[in-house]
């Protein structure tokens, strides 16, 4: 059986990206898992906060360029994963991939152009949390259906 080699993408590979591949590796422990985006920014402190909340730490993780992925990492790639809801997604050439469309909105866009509706702190690190719990249902749910399709 061939091991798993899962990519996640989004845009800015800062927050559903990075929080995913965190996930992924503590969900599927015999899965090979990167992560990269379009416009890579640093991660997001409040993806960092959100998954260490659940005993997971991403605090060494760091943004990738789509670009930066070797040709390796590329052609080993049984699966690619975006997680782009509103924002055009990242694209990768890996013919061999298995391409899923898993649309999360991102929790660290603006909720409104006014400077009136700026998120507090909290309300900010419940989007992240919300994300994060949204993330890890459909990680558990894929795992578990493809799971039994081996059988």
């Amino acid at each position: 059986m061939t091991k798993r080699k899962v990519l996640f993408m989004c845009v800015a590979n800062s927050a559903r990206s990075q929080m995913a591949e965190g996930l992924a590796r503590k969900l599927w422990p015999h899965t090979q898992v990167w992560s990269a985006g379009s416009a890579p920014k640093s991660v997001n402190p409040f993806a960092v906060i959100a998954l260490r909340e659940i005993g997971i730490d991403i605090s060494d993780q760091h943004s990738k360029s789509v670009d930066d992925l070797g040709t390796e990492v590329k052609s080993q790639l049984t699966h690619i994963i975006t997680l782009c809801a509103e924002e055009v997604c990242p694209t990768v050439y890996a013919p061999q991939a298995q391409r899923l469309h898993w649309p999360f909105a991102d929790p660290a866009a603006d909720p409104a152009p006014s400077p009136e509706a700026d998120l507090t702190d909290e309300e900010q690190l419940q989007r992240f949390r919300e994300a994060r719990d949204a993330i890890r249902s459909k990680l558990i749910e894929y795992s578990a259906s493809t799971e039994n399709h081996r059988a």
